[in-house]
């Protein structure tokens, strides 16, 4: 068969949603939101067969750890063995870069991020407290050998050195390089949307990274999406229940008691795609703003922040913002995937987008 030419879903002629995307379509169109990966590609011994990487999101270009942003997480099914939620949602802010990995390698990663900040910022477990890294996974093991633990710390320090503010490489790049989606080639995915509000001339962006890699065939609501039958492609791989991460990055003034509230309405997007949240899917939302930072050393014993109303009607804009960007990434993941072959020569092919 032949490949798929890889490009976002919207060139295909799909539309998602009623809001406009922000100029690049991508997480990075909120502003200093960088992202970068380091993807593993070689084969091994036996069969075996390295398909992995790491992928990391910087919530602002300075030092995370100095300068804090509020941030919350929400688990719709907690099959995932994820670092760092129960502290983010404790005290509200993030202030490590975003990591995602494989399962087998939420270890290194995490280790390595924190080397990342400890040669950034001396004072971490001296002068001042230790530091909470938030690092989340999906399992790739039908591609990846899992068990080789080929993603080591030094990679995860190149992901976030390799972070920029330009668009994001969307596919089998990064973490997402051996992961599978609705039996087809998943990966990473991105999108963005811009709200507008009567009452302000700053509109705010919200955009949204996703890790994929769950779901059968069956399930795919591919009807929504395409004229090509999905019967007339390749075999899927044996199903799993599988994971996704999701990430939602946004320049709105939220706290993290809201942010929790729009990481709620990801779901509604997943669910879209044809996900009903299996019992071994590791489904999780973490979201952050980069409207104000919280500098670590501040001795004031009071913060001023401003906020948006919870009844003011943007609000329900971001949660349809929310729901779009996470139904358009996830496709988008699925839509930039290229033919990926892994262990013991398993073949996974693209979705049939016309």
């Amino acid at each position: 068969m032949s490949k798929q030419i890889p490009m976002k879903i919207r060139e295909r002629g799909i539309r998602i949603g009623s809001l406009p995307t922000g100029e690049n379509n991508c997480i990075t169109d909120v502003t200093d939101v960088l992202v970068g990966h380091v993807t593993l590609d070689r084969p091994l011994a036996e069969g075996e067969y390295t398909a992995t990487g790491v992928t990391a999101i910087l919530p602002h270009a300075g030092n995370p750890f100095r300068e804090k942003v509020a941030a919350a997480s929400y688990v719709i099914n907690g099959f995932g063995k994820t670092t760092g939620l129960v502290q983010l949602d404790e005290l509200g802010v993030l202030e490590s870069p975003i990591m995602l990995t494989n399962t087998f390698s939420v270890p290194a990663v995490t280790e390595g991020a924190l080397r990342w900040l400890l040669e950034s910022t001396p004072e971490i477990g001296d002068t001042t407290g230790t530091v909470n890294i938030v690092t989340g996974e999906c399992n790739d093991s039908r591609l990846n050998s899992i068990r080789a633990l080929s993603v080591t710390s030094a990679h995860a320090m190149q992901a976030i050195e390799a972070a920029s503010t330009t668009p994001s490489s969307e596919g089998a790049v990064g973490a997402g390089k051996g992961m599978v989606c609705f039996g087809y080639k998943g990966g990473i995915g991105t999108s963005s949307r811009v709200v507008n509000t009567t009452q302000s001339n700053q509109p705010f962006t919200i955009g949204c990274l996703v890790l994929s890699n769950f779901g059968k065939r069956e399930e795919f609501q591919s009807a929504r999406y395409s004229k090509v039958s999905p019967e007339t492609q390749p075999n899927a791989p044996k199903p799993a229940d599988g994971s996704i991460m999701i990430v939602l990055a946004t320049d709105a003034p939220l706290d993290s008691r809201q942010l929790k509230r729009i990481s709620k309405r990801a779901g509604i997007g997943l669910a879209r795609t044809g996900s009903h949240y299996s019992n071994g899917s590791g489904d999780i939302v973490i979201a952050f703003s980069t409207s104000h930072k919280f500098k670590h050393d501040q001795s004031a014993v009071s913060e001023n922040v401003s906020i948006l109303r919870d009844d003011h009607p943007v609000m329900n804009d971001l949660f349809q913002a929310a729901a779009e960007v996470t139904e358009e990434a996830i496709l988008n993941s699925l839509s930039q995937a290229l033919e990926t072959t892994g262990r013991n020569g398993l073949t996974v092919y693209p979705a049939p987008f016309s």
